[in-house]
């Protein structure tokens, strides 16, 4: 009677949560984004006049707190699940 083969355990690593790296490279692409409409509100201060004015110099003024507050939000950490994964037999991948 043969012997029924023993194929190892490999684990996916599709299933692991988002690194902190990306985490981090998502935060700053916001506040460097929100401080990019905080430049176009100084432009408007000097182009625009009124209420317009007055609305871009309070958004120049309060947006650097907001970036600040949004920059330090951290995303709450996903417990990834390890998912077992039965590899194929080597034969059978090299006729493919």
């Amino acid at each position: 009677m043969p012997r029924a083969k023993k194929h190892p355990v490999v684990y996916s690593v599709t299933s692991a949560p988002t690194s902190t790296t990306d985490d981090q490279d998502k935060r700053i692409r916001r506040y460097l984004t929100m401080m990019g409409i905080r430049i176009a509100c100084f432009g408007l201060v000097f182009i625009t006049s009124g209420w317009l004015r007055w609305t871009a110099v309070l958004a120049a003024v309060f947006i650097p707190y907001v970036a600040v507050v949004i920059a330090n939000a951290v995303a709450p950490r996903q417990p990834g699940s390890l998912q077992s994964v039965t590899p194929q037999d080597d034969l059978h991948r090299i006729e493919q």
